[in-house]
């Protein structure tokens, strides 16, 4: 019998990446047939960002993180961390690399029988960490969260926004290089999102977790992301900054999750729309009011929608263009002339 090659461990071309995944496939077996939740996957992931994963439900993003930790084990394949390929360790090896990626669900899994210190310490106590060691770090964490009056508080006491803290402080307490947060908001309500993603933008910039967010919701990447990957039909569709990746999707899952579609406006055959793209620093300039005064031209604004990304102002507008073909380039020259990206839109008739 031939003995069969092994196959070589890749190594991380970039040390700055804590996380890579190389040609990641994840295939599920049903009776008869097959269903392809993740198919050639490439991403890497920097020490101390806080990267996102959007897309659409039944995409494959949730099992993407679960094969970060090995959770959900891939088909082929590999998963780095730190350097080291998690495919190719032994269960001991596996068991000591998962705690240094903590995870945060949707459902936040608390352990309902527990009182809130008690959920804390869990993985200390799986760690074999001395009891009054566990309880210090769990009332260090349990402060750090906002909850350190909630100790004795079962999780059935508490909101949602509160179940979700108690689970960050216990996903920290093995002091983890990595927090994933698998739609860890999408539970809650907007104020609560938007309390729970400035904590984990604090954990991040204070503690130095990379943080890896799994979310459907374009509002959450653009609050605390760096960059993102934009996953469509089992593949990555497309990665960059939040900020490029915003004023200029590529992808047409791109443009559906960040560039929404004006479907309440409609428009004559020969009529033509632009969308126009603002970045941050032509943002706060009356573009379309000087337009109009410039160009002599009146022009039907249907749809505007503003982000903040890095502290910056991003803005899109769609606007209809006059009918008369002078009018319209004397309109294109201007914005080009601005610098202000615009593109066809295509709305419905």
């Amino acid at each position: 019998m031939t003995k069969q090659k092994q196959k070589p461990t890749p190594e991380i071309v970039d040390t700055d990446n804590i996380i890579e995944i190389v040609q990641l496939t994840k295939v599920y077996k049903t009776a008869g047939s097959s269903v392809v939740a993740l198919s050639d996957v490439d991403l890497a992931i920097k020490k101390g960002e806080i990267f996102g994963i959007i897309g659409l439900s039944g995409a494959g993003k949730s099992t993407l993180v679960r094969c970060i930790n090995l959770l959900e084990k891939p088909t082929h394949g590999d998963v780095l961390f730190c350097g080291k390929n998690l495919m190719s360790i032994s269960r001991k090896e596996l068991l000591q690399a998962r705690r240094q990626i903590g995870m945060i669900f949707q459902q936040f899994n608390l352990f309902a029988q527990r009182t809130v210190l008690r959920n804390v310490t869990y993985p200390l106590e799986i760690a074999g960490v001395k009891k009054e060691q566990a309880i210090a770090r769990a009332k260090e964490l349990l402060d750090m969260v906002g909850l350190k009056d909630k100790c004795n508080a079962y999780p059935s006491q508490l909101s949602g926004g509160q179940k979700q803290r108690v689970a960050i402080a216990r996903a920290l307490a093995s002091d983890p290089q990595v927090l994933l947060c698998d739609e860890a908001t999408s539970a809650l309500d907007n104020a609560t999102t938007n309390s729970i993603l400035q904590l984990i933008k604090r954990i991040n910039t204070e503690l130095g977790v990379t943080v890896v967010i799994i979310t459907h919701e374009m509002k959450v990447v653009e609050s605390v992301c760096d960059r993102v990957a934009v996953i469509d039909q089992s593949r990555i569709a497309e990665c960059g900054t939040v900020k490029d990746v915003f004023l200029n999707p590529r992808s047409d899952i791109a443009k559906q999750l960040i560039l929404p579609k004006t479907t309440d406006a409609t428009v004559a055959d020969d009529d033509r729309c632009v969308r126009l793209i603002f970045d941050g620093n032509t943002f706060n300039q009356p573009i379309v009011s000087a337009l109009a005064i410039e160009c002599n031209a009146l022009v039907n604004i249907l749809f505007a929608d503003t982000k903040t990304i890095e502290g910056k102002t991003y803005g899109q507008m769609v606007i209809q263009l006059p009918k008369d073909i002078n009018a319209r380039r004397k309109i294109e020259d201007y914005l080009t002339a601005r610098q202000v990206t615009y593109k066809e839109e295509e709305l419905p008739q």
